[in-house]
């Protein structure tokens, strides 16, 4: 055992320029942030698409959720670039064999969807407000409208119909967006850990199952400082969408270490080693909440719990789905680096505290979609309608 000048230790054979962990937690938190977008944008369309009433009381939360969550999900990349203005390059002379380089024009693309299906699903909202409203809050609602004042049957029914047709959009896109960051490991064939035709699908229900799990978390929380009743209802809903990203994310999330373990390729001793070492406290979060997410809500659902109780464990469990999302995401990301290219020795990485790829900056980061959400459900209430503002 050595350690080199950065100080992370390695075992076994490992070349010198794998000792310095080039793709760090910054690389951690940026997929879990898109997958929270997509769960989210989900919970919204199954209102929006599906008219599932049980969750109209949250379904424009949840599409806030979404694009706060959206507008910094590339943030961690521009930290990690160290160069912000390299990301235009990208962009602007894109090279088409990189997968990369996709991600500025369907990141831009469902950004772009998401504010518009927030102006048809709001303006109604925007333009009574509008109207009531003086001062500088008076004119930013005015600009809101964009010179659309009409809130007829008509013209309410008109938007609802487009809201609803952006909705349908958004869900192959929200899939395309978070399924192609699953790609872009699973497509290195280099990484044993990463190599995987699973990757894509994994990366995309668990990013639901996370998604949800916010929803709920914000929710309950929203609605106890609102001092509002929480639907039973909704809950409910909320609960069926869980368990069923929950069940099919872990049965596919073992098919694809079984399938590992079966094919026994070469190397497979130290990826097993791995999952023993560096990443086991990783792997003990990851699957330990994940069973007791999966233990509570088929719970919840054999013993037909509602109330109080229900609120309780159901909100206990998208947190714990929440944070053995992130677990996995960390073992992913963090865990094929610390595989050796020679399939025969191990790293551990240790991240920074401080600094610009640190996991100060990675909780900065994480906090700003909070606030921004704050924000913006100040600015457009997702809870109220247009009546009550006339």
């Amino acid at each position: 055992m050595g350690i080199f000048a950065n100080a992370t230790p390695y075992v076994g054979y490992v070349y010198p320029n794998e000792t310095d962990v080039a793709w760090s937690q910054l690389i951690v938190i940026y997929p879990y942030i898109t997958g929270l977008v997509a769960g989210a944008f989900v919970v919204s369309s199954l209102h929006h698409v599906f008219n599932i009433q049980r969750f109209a009381t949250i379904s424009r939360f949840a599409l806030l959720t979404a694009l706060c969550f959206m507008i910094f999900a590339p943030t961690p990349l521009l930290f990690h670039l160290g160069q912000p203005t390299r990301a235009f390059n990208a962009v602007i002379t894109p090279h088409w064999t990189s997968a990369m380089a996709a991600f500025g024009y369907v990141a831009g693309f469902y950004l772009c969807l998401l504010i518009l299906e927030i102006w048809f699903a709001f303006r109604a909202d925007i333009v009574a407000m509008s109207k009531v409203r003086t001062g500088i809050m008076g004119k930013i609602y005015k600009a809101l409208t964009l010179g659309s004042d009409d809130v007829s049957a008509a013209s309410l029914a008109l938007d609802h119909k487009i809201a609803r047709i952006l909705a349908m959009i958004g869900i192959p896109s929200a899939c395309g967006l978070h399924g192609y960051v699953g790609f872009v490991f699973g497509s290195l064939k280099t990484r044993e850990w990463w190599s995987s035709d699973l990757m894509p699908v994994i990366f995309l229900l668990s990013a639901v199952g996370s998604g949800v799990g916010l929803v709920i978390v914000l929710y309950v929380l929203v609605s106890k400082y609102r001092k509002e009743p929480i639907s039973d209802d909704t809950m409910r809903g909320l609960l069926y969408v869980m368990f069923t990203g929950i069940a099919v994310v872990m049965v596919i999330e073992g098919l694809e270490l079984l399938e590992m373990v079966y094919k026994a390729r070469e190397g497979v001793e130290t990826v097993m080693a791995l999952i023993a070492g560096p990443i086991w406290v990783g792997m003990y979060i990851q699957w330990g909440l994940s069973f007791f997410a999966l233990f509570v809500t088929s719970a919840l659902l054999l013993f037909d719990v509602h109330g109080k109780r229900l609120v309780t464990w159901l909100f206990i469990s998208g947190l714990s789905m929440m944070l053995g999302v992130l677990a996995m995401r960390w073992n992913v990301v963090i865990g094929g680096q610390e595989l050796s290219k020679t399939m025969k020795g191990l790293l551990t990485f240790y991240p920074e505290m401080f600094g610009r790829e640190s996991m100060l900056t990675v909780l900065i980061i994480f906090t700003c979609p909070f606030v921004v959400l704050w924000l913006a459900t100040q600015l457009l209430p997702p809870w109220n309608t247009a009546a009550e503002h006339e």
